[in-house]
């Protein structure tokens, strides 16, 4: 599995946006780039990445934020139309612990297809309605502030 340790500002998505890395770039925009990633899990997988280093969704800006969703979108329909997929999978992590490899944010639009071998299943771990009102009151508290 590919991780990128550089430091911040050169990693390998900031190498490729400054034009020092060959891509295979499908579109850019004043803010985004979308470029078919290299391990291409089926064809027409492609990623979504934010011109300026933010290594997080919560180091965007919203407007960053807004024209990355904006972007993938455009691609999903490309890739919708170019590949003829089942459907689609759009996935964004953050941090080590939410499985980023690349440290510079990023969207995952990848075609699927039925028996493609993606797996993106987990445990449900179902708590009681009062422990999601819980976290239900912590994140609207956190909203409010």
């Amino acid at each position: 599995m590919f991780v990128d340790t550089s430091p911040a500002g050169q990693c390998i998505f900031c190498r490729l946006i400054a034009g020092e890395i060959p891509a295979s770039v499908v579109f850019e925009d004043a803010q985004t780039i979308a470029f078919l990633d290299l391990g291409q899990l089926n064809p027409g997988h492609t990623l979504v990445a934010v011109k300026r280093h933010a290594a997080t969704l919560l180091d965007l800006t919203p407007d960053e934020a807004a024209a990355a969703m904006r972007t993938a979108h455009r691609v999903a329909q490309a890739a919708q139309t170019a590949f003829a997929p089942a459907g689609l999978t759009l996935l964004q992590c953050n941090g080590e612990a939410g499985g980023q490899t690349v440290g510079h944010f990023h969207i995952h639009v990848v075609p699927r297809h039925a028996d493609d071998g993606v797996g993106l299943l987990w445990p449900r771990k179902d708590p009681p309605r009062e422990v999601l009102e819980a976290y239900a009151a912590q994140l609207r508290q956190a909203l409010a502030a």
